[in-house]
């Protein structure tokens, strides 16, 4: 018996994040061979063989830990996954350092006042606000207008899943982010703040080496 339709979609999005994760580990070291592409699909096959006395597949365990997870984070990992098996290169840096940054920022919002660091709880503004449908549409138009894309497709996909009631949840906040995407977008942020520090300290060093005694 197949479960509820919204459960199928969160095991499968969980399936392919986890699939799309063990592509990017293996590709990292061994590079995208046949191999690589056997193992990934061995890993997402392997993800919905049941287990237990409950006879859930594995990949229900695994939802049991992660909770569902964003529109957002799914479309990223299958966008990587698809760049790996074609070599085609869709998203550059700039793009890639926009998203994470703008994620960031929502995590920055959302997290500390939804587990009650402040009187006013920003996660009630999933649930139809329309100054949440005005900011997305601005944060968007900006992007676009930049000539960034990505961000406004992800908006746009957990929208449009939002809309049509794809997951479980009624809020909008669960289909464009979650703490795993935050966490990953903090790091980034991170990541490339630290690169652009070190970036900076080099030449002073340099320069400084240089001087007369």
């Amino acid at each position: 018996m197949l479960p509820p339709l919204h459960d199928l979609i969160a095991l499968l999005c969980i399936a392919l994040v986890l699939s799309a994760g063990c592509l990017r580990l293996l590709s990292w070291r061994y590079g995208v061979t046949l191999w690589v592409k056997c193992m990934t699909a061995a890993v997402f096959v392997l993800l919905w063989c049941p287990a237990g006395d409950a006879q859930l597949p594995l990949v229900a365990y695994v939802r049991g830990i992660s909770s569902d997870l964003s529109i957002s984070l799914v479309a990223i990992a299958c966008l990587g996954m698809y760049q790996r098996l074609s070599g085609a290169r869709l998203i550059d840096a700039r793009e890639r350092h926009a998203a994470s940054l703008a994620f960031a920022a929502f995590a920055v919002f959302l997290y500390p006042l939804a587990l009650g660091w402040g009187d006013w709880d920003s996660y009630r503004l999933g649930w139809g606000s329309p100054g949440l449908w005005v900011a997305l549409l601005v944060l968007s138009l900006a992007c676009w207008g930049r000539g960034l894309r990505l961000l406004p497709v992800l908006i746009a996909l957990g929208l449009f899943a939002w809309a049509i009631g794809v997951l479980e949840s009624t809020n909008l906040w669960d289909y464009l982010i979650d703490p795993w995407l935050a966490v990953g977008a903090i790091f980034q942020c991170l990541k490339v703040a630290a690169s652009l520090l070190v970036a900076r300290c080099k030449p002073a060093r340099g320069g400084a080496a240089n001087l007369p005694s």
